[in-house]
C-alpha cells in the first residue's frame, strides 16, 4: 500500500495551509545541528538533527516554519511539545527538549524513528490478519495512553504511526501530536482554539463529529473512529471511502459523505474488488480467503469503531483492543450487527421530508399487511431459534454439573474425583439421560470423546465418536460443519490405533467435503488434506505423502504464515518423511527450525514441542551425535511424564526409542529399565497388536538375547502377536 499525501483539501484547514514558507535553513539550533529535512508539514518543518551535548544521538526536531508562527499555530506548536512531555508509552514518539532559535521560533526536539507507516511495513511483509491486528493492539495501548494523560491526537492516520523493528520485534510508534486537543491537561499558556468552519484532522480518517466542523464537543471517541478507519485499511488494504473521489467533492458533500454515509463491510469491500474487472484473476482466490477471514468478528467490530452515532461506538481505544484480543482468542465479541431499528432510524434522519411524504403514501397500501406477516414470522423464528439454544444450554449445564456429583460415597476418595472417573461416569450418562435429545447428546458424546483421545485413551474414545458421527449424518446432514469435525475426530482415533484402513476412507471424505463446501485454501481444508498427507506417511505411500505435505505447506505459509500451529504441524511432517527417505540432513534442517519456532509460539512444555524435540532426537540417532539425542531424549521423556501423564502413549514411546538406542549401544540394564516401564502404557492405551506395542516387545526379546538371558527372551517372544496390526508411522 502506498504512502498517502497528508496534503489538505483546500480551504479545509486555514491554520495549516495559510503559508508556504521558504525558511532559511540553519545549521546549528542550541546543542543541535540539523543534517536533513525529513518531512514539511502545514506548520512545521522536521529536520534529522545530530545532538551534540550532554549527549551525542541523532533526533527528530520539529520547528514551526518562518511566517508560520501567528497566535493559534505557535499555540498548537506548544500544546504538541506539552503533549508529548507528559506521555511515557512505547507507541508513542518520547520528547527530549525543546525551546524556541534566536529568532524566537518555537521548536521541540524528539525521538527520531526510523521506520515505516504500519500499512507500508505490514504489506511489505505480507503480515497476515493475526499479525496485523498483534501490531494494532500496540497503537490502541498508546492511544488509550495518551487518553489517560487527557490528550486527544485527532489526527490518527498512518503517516503519524510509524512502524520500527527493536529485538527482532516490530513496534509501532504514534508521532505529530500538532492537532491534538488537550481534555484534562492544561497544555499552553496560550489561546489553543478551533474556529468555526475549519476542518481539524485528515478527511480520510476524520470522526463524523469532528466534521461538524464546530470545534466543540470532540471527546477521546473521535480517535477510536480515526482507529476503526486504521483497522479496515489495514485488513482490505483500502479506505473505506476512497481518497480522491472524497477529496474531489465540495465541502459541504466532503463532510457529509463522513456524517452520514457508511462504509461497506471490509469483506464486502473485499468481495467486491475480487469481483472487479481490475483484479488479476490469479489474486482472487487470495480476496476470497481474505474475505471469510474478515466475515463475522472482524466485520463487526471494525463497523462499530466507524459508527456516526458516537454513542454506539467503542467508547475507548482500550474497549476496542479488548473485542480484538477476545476475537483472537476465540471469545464471543461485543461487537455486533446494528439492528433493524438503528438502520431505519439513522435513514429517517437523513432523509426527513422524503420519509414524511413517503409514510403517507405507505399509509393507504394495504401491502404493509403483508409487510407485517413477515416481520411476525421472522420473529417467531427467532424466538423459537432462542428457545431452542437456552434450552440446549440448560442441558448441558445440567449434564456437566451432574459428573461432578458422587451419589455414592465409596466412588470418590475424600471427595476427589479423578478426570478419568468424572469421564467415565459421563459416558454412562450421555447414553442414559439425553436419549430424547440427539443433537446435545452427539454434541458431548464428541466433546468427551475428543478428550480421551487427547489422553491418549483412543480405545474409549471410538465408540463414543462413531455414534455422535452416525447422529449427525442422520439429523444434520454429511455436508454440516459439526458432522465433518465429528468425522475428523474419529478419523484421528483410528489413525492413533493404527487402523489405517479404517481411517483412510473418512479422510478422503473429509478432503473432498471441506474442498467443495469451503475451498480449496480454508484452514480446515489444509487441515484435513494434512491430516491425509499424515495418513499417507504411515502407510509409507512417500511419493504422495511428499507431493501433498509440500502443497499443503506452501499454501499454510502463504495464507496463515509461518508461526501458525498448523503451518508447523506440516513443517514437522515434512521433517518426518525426509527422516524416513534417509535424508537426515535436510530432516534436521527443519525439525531444528520447528522446534525453535513452537518453542516460541508455544512454549518448550507444550505437547506439540514436546513431538517436536522427539523427532530432533530421532534424526540425532540417525546421524550418531548420540550424546546430543541422549539429552534430548531425557528431557522430552521427563516433560511429558510431567506434562502428558506417566502412562501416556507419548510417553511411552519416548521411553521405547530410547531404550532402542540403548540397546544398540549394549547399555542393557539401562535399555530394560525403560521398555519395562513402556511397555504397560503402551498395551493399556493402544492394545497387544498394535506396532508400537509390538515394537517393544521385540526390543525386549532382542534386549534379552543379547544380554544372555534365553529364558526371558523366550517368555516375551511367546507374547508376540502372530499378524501384529499396522501402526503408524510416527517415531
Amino acid at each position: 500500500m502506498s504512502d498517502r499525501s497528508d496534503a489538505r483539501t483546500p480551504g479545509v484547514d486555514d491554520a495549516t495551509q495559510a503559508h508556504t514558507s521558504t525558511t532559511r535553513t540553519m545549521d546549528v539550533i542550541g546543542p543541535y545541528r540539523l543534517l536533513q529535512r525529513l518531512g514539511e508539514g502545514g506548520m512545521g518543518d522536521v529536520w534529522l538533527a545530530e545532538q551534540t551535548r550532554p549527549v551525542r544521538r541523532q533526533v527528530a526536531l520539529k520547528i514551526i516554519k518562518a511566517g508560520m508562527d501567528t497566535a493559534q499555530v505557535v499555540a498548537r506548536f506548544e500544546a504538541e511539545r506539552q503533549a508529548l512531555a507528559v506521555m511515557d508509552h512505547p507507541a508513542i514518539a518520547r520528547v527530549f527538549d525543546g525551546g524556541a532559535t534566536p529568532q524566537g521560533r518555537p521548536y521541540f526536539v524528539m525521538e527520531y524513528v526510523r521506520g515505516e507507516t504500519i500499512t507500508s511495513y505490514s504489506n511489505r511483509h505480507k503480515l497476515p490478519i493475526r499479525e496485523r491486528i498483534d501490531l494494532f493492539l500496540q497503537v490502541c495501548d498508546g492511544v488509550q495512553h495518551a487518553h489517560q494523560k487527557g490528550v486527544i491526537h485527532r489526527d490518527l492516520k498512518p503517516s503519524n504511526i510509524l512502524v520500527t523493528v527493536q529485538d527482532d520485534r516490530p513496534v509501532p510508534k504514534i508521532i505529530d501530536f500538532g492537532v491534538a486537543k488537550a481534555t484534562t491537561q492544561h497544555l499552553t499558556d496560550r489561546t489553543l482554539y478551533t474556529e468555526l468552519g475549519v476542518l481539524i484532522g485528515t478527511p480520510e480518517y476524520m470522526s463524523p463529529e469532528q466534521a461538524e466542523m464546530t470545534g466543540l464537543d470532540i471527546d477521546t471517541r473521535a480517535d477510536v473512529y480515526s482507529l476503526g478507519v486504521i483497522l479496515y485499511e489495514l485488513l482490505t488494504d483500502v479506505l473505506p471511502f476512497d481518497a480522491k473521489s472524497l477529496r474531489e467533492k465540495g465541502l459541504d458533500e466532503l463532510r457529509r459523505t463522513i456524517r452520514e454515509i457508511d462504509p461497506p463491510r471490509p469483506s464486502t469491500r473485499v468481495t467486491t474488488i475480487a469481483k472487479s474487472t481490475h483484479a488479476p484473476a490469479e489474486s482472487r482466490p487470495v480476496f476470497t480467503q481474505l474475505a471469510r477471514q474478515l466475515r463475522g468478528d472482524l466485520d463487526w467490530i471494525t463497523m462499530r469503531a466507524l459508527e456516526k452515532d458516537r454513542t454506539r461506538r467503542y467508547g475507548s481505544a482500550s474497549d476496542l483492543a479488548a473485542d480484538l484480543r477476545r476475537h483472537l482468542d476465540n471469545l464471543p465479541v461485543v461487537a455486533s450487527p446494528p439492528n433493524t431499528t438503528y438502520r431505519m432510524t439513522k435513514f429517517v434522519r437523513r432523509h426527513r421530508m422524503g420519509v414524511a411524504a413517503a409514510a403517507a403514501v405507505i399509509a393507504l397500501l394495504i401491502a404493509f399487511t403483508g409487510i407485517e406477516a413477515v416481520q411476525a414470522r421472522r420473529i417467531a423464528r427467532e424466538r423459537d431459534r432462542a428457545n431452542r439454544e437456552a434450552d440446549t444450554a440448560k442441558y448441558v449445564s445440567d449434564f456437566l454439573v451432574g459428573l461432578f456429583k458422587v451419589s455414592d460415597p465409596g466412588e470418590a476418595r475424600g471427595n476427589t474425583l479423578t478426570a478419568r472417573e468424572i469421564l467415565d461416569k459421563g459416558a454412562q450418562d450421555i447414553e442414559k439421560t439425553l436419549t430424547s435429545q440427539p443433537q446435545i447428546q452427539a454434541r458431548l458424546q464428541q466433546t468427551i470423546g475428543t478428550v480421551y483421545t487427547h489422553l491418549g485413551l483412543y480405545n474409549a474414545a471410538e465408540p463414543l465418536l462413531q455414534r455422535a458421527l452416525e447422529t449427525d449424518r442422520r439429523v444434520l446432514g454429511n455436508d454440516n460443519q459439526q458432522t465433518l469435525t465429528s468425522l475428523s475426530a474419529l478419523a484421528d482415533v483410528y489413525w492413533y490405533l493404527g487402523r489405517h484402513a479404517d481411517a483412510q476412507p473418512l479422510y478422503l471424505e473429509l478432503v473432498e467435503r471441506r474442498r467443495r463446501i469451503l475451498g480449496e485454501e480454508h484452514r480446515d481444508t489444509l487441515r484435513a488434506t494434512f491430516d491425509l498427507a499424515s495418513l499417507y506417511l504411515a502407510q509409507r505411500r512417500l511419493d504422495q505423502a511428499e507431493a501433498l505435505t509440500r502443497q499443503t505447506l506452501s499454501v499454510q505459509e502463504r495464507t496463515l504464515g509461518e508461526r501458525n500451529d498448523d503451518t508447523l504441524s506440516t513443517m514437522h511432517n515434512l521433517a518426518s518423511l525426509l527422516y524416513q527417505r534417509g535424508q537426515y540432513p535436510e530432516s534436521l534442517s527443519i525439525s531444528i527450525r520447528v522446534v525453535d519456532l513452537r518453542t516460541r509460539v508455544f512454549g518448550e512444555d507444550h505437547p506439540a514441542t514436546l513431538g517436536s524435540m522427539h523427532n530432533l532426537a530421532t534424526t540425532y540417532e540417525a546421524l550418531r551425535r548420540y550424546e546430543n539425542a541422549e539429552a534430548l531424549y531425557l528431557n522430552v521423556i521427563e516433560k511429558r511424564s510431567r506434562v502428558q501423564g506417566d502412562n501416556h502413549p507419548d510417553t511411552a514411546n519416548s521411553r521405547f526409542t530410547l531404550a532402542r538406542m540403548y540397546l544398540a549401544q549394549r547399555r542393557y540394564a539401562e535399555s530394560e529399565q525403560l521398555a519395562l516401564r513402556a511397555y504397560p502404557a503402551m498395551l493399556d492405551s493402544l492394545g497387544p497388536t498394535h506396532q508400537r506395542t509390538v515394537r517393544i516387545m521385540q526390543v525386549l526379546v532382542d534386549l534379552y538375547d543379547a544380554w544372555g538371558q534365553p529364558q526371558k527372551a523366550a517368555e516375551w517372544r511367546a507374547k508376540l502377536p502372530k499378524q501384529p496390526s499396522a501402526g503408524e508411522a510416527a517415531r
